[in-house]
């Protein structure tokens, strides 16, 4: 909830003071919670409420790190290797998932859990030292003294401009609709197929092995023609992959189908994400960076609240029907503005135009 609800004041102050100093500061702070945290439990005491506590803080302080931190990527890049960057980026995350889980195991394994926060700790720590010789942009241009008044020409800008609102609206359906079948993998894998852990275990992986792929893919290429149509199709094709998931597990109950199906709703979910996040860093101006991608994290972070909905619909029309609405509601969204909007359809000449634009000029 904490990243949900603070995330747009992060990317206020993401662009009103030093993005450096920002992460710096939200780093260490975070380092200090986990030395806390592995404090707690080495010491025997610790409780649930410490770790809900710490957890919600930690949420807060990662709703001022998130914008500050993507804020500060374009500056570290050239303009034309941005969506190999984001790729790349994005492949590192889905790495860490699979990769910080295992080494934290062994951790506790070999040594004990308050180990394993510590190292966690001295993670955080490390990111913090980096930053500190990261060569960009030490400090933020002019702004208003009026901190809610940014908030507000944050929030006017996104608003006036449609294609704005089409990336973020796209991640908020992404969010909120199509990733939902993720808080569902439970029900499909004990009471729609019947495969329990350990087949539950395999869709999850099969789908985020798509996802890799692609980002690896798109992360070895410096640039990619027809950016517009990857980014509109790869969002169609996410949801009606995502509807077929939904539709095969109610109609045909085949558990091989399903796990092929979610190869490529993994995969056409990350071809259009990682579009969105390096159209994003294109175009928007640098004043105004953290303000959006502020707005872009809370569209993502919505995902926990995209299960809830997700859930209670499956309560009256079971999870595969559920599932089935979220992909095709994402559908809808991708080729309803794409249809009726012209600078949503040109969106691909509108990146080229961007690129072309600073393909000259060197990272800030």
């Amino acid at each position: 909830m904490p990243p949900i609800i603070l995330n747009l004041i992060g990317g206020v102050v993401a662009d009103r003071f030093d993005r450096r100093r920002l992460i710096i500061a939200t780093q260490s702070i975070t380092a200090g919670l986990m030395v806390l945290l592995a404090t707690l439990t080495a010491s025997g005491v610790v409780a649930v409420w410490h770790v809900l506590a710490i957890a919600a803080v930690t949420g807060a302080v990662n709703a001022f790190n998130t914008p500050a931190r993507m804020a500060l990527f374009p500056h570290l890049i050239e303009r034309p290797a941005l969506m190999s960057a984001v790729a790349l980026n994005s492949s590192i995350w889905q790495g860490t998932r699979i990769v910080a889980p295992a080494i934290a195991g062994v951790l506790v394994a070999v040594f004990d859990t308050a180990t394993a926060f510590y190292v966690a700790a001295a993670g955080n720590l490390i990111m913090a030292v980096v930053v500190v010789f990261l060569p960009a942009p030490a400090a933020q241009g002019p702004r208003s003294a009026n901190a809610m008044q940014d908030l507000t020409e944050g929030v006017r800008f996104i608003a006036r401009n449609s294609v704005f609102s089409f990336l973020i609206g796209m991640t908020f359906f992404n969010s909120f609709f199509g990733m939902a079948y993720v808080m569902l993998m439970p029900v499909f894998a004990v009471d729609v197929f019947g495969v329990g852990a350990g087949g539950q275990g395999l869709m999850m992986s099969v789908g985020g092995a798509g996802s890799l792929l692609v980002t690896l893919y798109l992360g070895t290429r410096k640039s990619v023609r027809g950016k517009g149509l990857i980014l509109i199709g790869g969002a169609v094709m996410s949801g009606l992959t995502l509807a077929a998931f939904g539709l095969t597990a109610d109609v045909v109950g085949s558990y091989s189908l399903a796990v092929a199906l979610l190869f490529f709703v993994g995969a056409f979910t990350s071809t259009y994400m990682i579009s969105i996040m390096s159209s994003l860093q294109m175009l928007v101006p640098d004043r105004m960076r953290g303000r959006v991608m502020g707005f872009y994290g809370m569209t993502w972070n919505i995902m926990p609240l995209g299960g809830m909905q997700a859930g209670a619909l499956a309560g009256y029309v079971g999870a595969p029907i559920a599932v089935m609405i979220g992909g095709l509601v994402v559908t809808a969204f991708a080729a309803g503005p794409a249809l009726l909007n012209r600078q949503v359809r040109s969106l691909g000449s509108f990146l080229n135009r961007a690129e072309r634009r600073e393909v000259a000029q060197p990272a800030s």
